[in-house]
């Protein structure tokens, strides 16, 4: 155990050594693009100088390109569908879709735009208003998409749920936001009806039955395939506002169970203007973005950005695996690419022998979110790809990029970059009342007022206004800017622990484990893992008439597994007689941490005897 520990202290505390290497190859590429060089296929990056842009660009300039219903008010699928449907680019592909077992699909904007009516008006029959909470819970299907921007259309809420939840996530989920419609598919209804009896408010399951599969439908259960048969074809438009909501997506915290973050219509100027300006896309692109729409970055950036510029994506429905993915990218001739850092250094791991087994030449562009990205995964990408991943930061609450690498100046390999035109990004003090100087690591914060902030939390008010300081929402993150205004993270200033690029509640898994009939008391904290930037591990105290082995170890990790999902498990359970608390019962997860971690222990005066 204490090598462990060792390798893991050495592990959180040589990041930030390594984070200011700046690569000889890196530097002096990123210094010829600084200069004009059109880029690798003569296109000249839609950011070309950077200090004009924060000069002379606005979110007022990004608004005016956005259409704009007719007639007045704003709907994020006719941004990102409509509009392109509509005129000069109804017959362009919109989506590639690769299944799983290498099928494959096209549609165009037209086709998006047809099928998004029908579901539309299918919705509106189920009695589906403005304002009301639908859900999706299905793999990376084109249904999925259809349903999500479907939602929208007719003026609901969309809720998109990560395909591998277990029962009480999407209980939790569900429960709170009072959805009215579930769209799901016959993998997932074992679990929905596990969990119907607590969901009164959900008057609707469609049931997307896609390979046509002989299957009873149960209590308000309803065929996808025959609504869709029956319902109008007709434009199916709820004039929307920008103010209304249009999209919730779920988050976790270091207390209470995940918190439903709550996007407006508004939010897709934001995802139009930095999938223009981040991710450099152009009319002539083929993109790929890897994340499920059930995390935030599957829906501002596998959706609403990259159609709001009316770009080919594709989608693909499968799992990770390095040479799928570079088939993937070999056979639609993907060239900006879009992926998470847990994802590259698994591709780092695969080595450079398996990207050269494929024809990658078609990339141009490509991006990293969710985690930090190692300084070693830039070099690494530049040498096994030809290209260096560009980082970026942002989070569910901020609904859009806010601090990104360019395609026209150099990257700092470690770094999440300089922040967007029309973001302001400051380093706060321990109090959040003064703005530090470059070099000091204190609170990331952003002065609030961008089009795609968060507006709420669902049913929250008090916690979501908790988050702001005298004008600047506090993000949770501490990080430091250095003398040339690039910021580089830290850490987080709370227990969320950041698992492969999703953040995960220490007090979701720990209500999960104490229903084990075995655990008495659990606490969960991150440890650094060289792939998944942290996982999970569990300190537990068993109930009287338990014993620790490993068999129970391996109980209670497939326990929480069932109920929530492949992420949120611990990988890592260490069995204690007790663990420590605070004089009023608060498990301190901080100390635990410390220990685990071998760093200082700090004030443990308020320890329980």
């Amino acid at each position: 155990m204490q090598d462990n520990k060792a390798l893991r202290r050495r592990s959180a505390q040589g990041l930030e050594h390594s984070k200011d290497r700046v690569p000889n190859e890196v530097k002096m590429q990123y210094e010829t693009i600084r200069k004009g060089d059109p880029g690798r296929w003569g296109l000249r990056p839609n950011l070309a100088d950077y200090a004009r842009a924060r000069q002379e660009l606005g979110w007022e300039a990004f608004a005016a390109e956005i259409s704009g219903l007719p007639g007045g008010g704003l709907n994020i699928a006719y941004e990102a569908i409509d509009r392109h449907a509509l005129g000069q680019n109804k017959d362009k592909a919109a989506l590639y879709w690769e299944g799983a077992a290498g099928e494959s699909e096209r549609y165009s904007f037209a086709d998006l735009f047809n099928l998004t009516n029908r579901l539309a008006n299918a919705l509106r029959g189920l009695g589906v208003k403005k304002g009301d909470r639908v859900f999706t819970y299905m793999d990376r299907t084109p249904e999925l998409y259809i349903a999500l921007l479907a939602i929208a259309k007719a003026g609901g809420v969309l809720g998109p749920l990560f395909s591998a939840f277990g029962p009480d996530a999407v209980r939790d989920r569900l429960a709170d936001s009072g959805a009215k419609v579930l769209i799901t598919t016959p993998k997932q209804i074992k679990i929905v009806r596990q969990v119907l009896a607590g969901l009164p408010e959900l008057t609707t399951i469609i049931v997307v039955n896609r390979k046509g599969a002989a299957r009873e439908l149960g209590p308000r259960e309803v065929s996808y395939e025959e609504l869709m048969a029956e319902a109008a074809q007709a434009p199916a438009l709820e004039p929307t506002g920008p103010e209304d909501f249009a999209i919730v997506h779920y988050t976790s915290g270091t207390t209470g169970k995940p918190k439903g973050v709550m996007h407006v219509h508004q939010a897709i100027v934001g995802h139009y203007a930095t999938a223009k300006l981040v991710l450099d896309l152009h009319p002539e692109d083929i993109y790929w973005c890897t994340a499920d729409p059930g995390w935030v970055t599957g829906t501002s950036y596998g959706i609403f950005g990259p159609w709001s510029n009316g770009v080919s994506q594709v989608v693909f429905e499968g799992g990770f695996g390095a040479g799928r993915w570079y088939q993937v990218i070999e056979k639609y001739k993907v060239t900006v690419w879009y992926s998470a850092p847990t994802a590259i250094r698994l591709l780092m791991k695969a080595g450079d022998q398996a990207a050269k087994k494929y024809d990658l030449s078609s990339l141009r562009y490509i991006c990293s979110v969710g985690e930090p990205l190692n300084p070693e995964a830039v070099v690494w990408s530049q040498k096994a790809l030809g290209l260096p991943f560009h980082d970026n930061w942002w989070q569910t609450e901020t609904g859009c990029i806010q601090i990104a690498n360019y395609p026209a100046q150099d990257i700092k390999p470690g770094s999440m970059g300089r922040p967007f035109p029309g973001v302001t990004a400051t380093i706060l003090d321990e109090a959040c009342e003064k703005e530090l100087a470059p070099g000091q690591e204190g609170h990331l914060a952003l002065k609030a007022g961008w089009p795609s902030m968060f507006r709420t939390y669902w049913n929250r008010q008090d916690y979501y206004e908790s988050r702001f300081t005298n004008g600047w929402y506090i993000t949770g993150d501490r990080a430091r800017m250095d003398q040339d205004g690039y910021f580089w993270f830290v850490g987080r200033a709370d227990d969320v622990i950041n698992t492969a690029g999703h953040l995960v509640g220490p007090f979701e898994v720990e209500s999960a484990l104490i229903e084990h009939p075995a655990v008495a008391e659990a606490g969960v904290i991150g440890i650094p893992d060289p792939i998944a930037m942290e996982v999970i591990k569990a300190f537990i105290s068993l109930k009287d008439g338990y014993q620790p082995s490993e068999e129970l170890k391996k109980e209670i990790k497939q326990f929480v597994r069932k109920k929530l999902h492949a992420l949120a498990f611990p990988r890592e359970i260490e069995f204690l007689p007790s663990l420590p608390k605070t004089r009023s019962g608060k498990i301190m997860r901080r100390l635990l941490k410390a220990r685990e971690l071998g760093l200082p222990e700090g004030d443990t005066s308020t320890l329980e005897e």
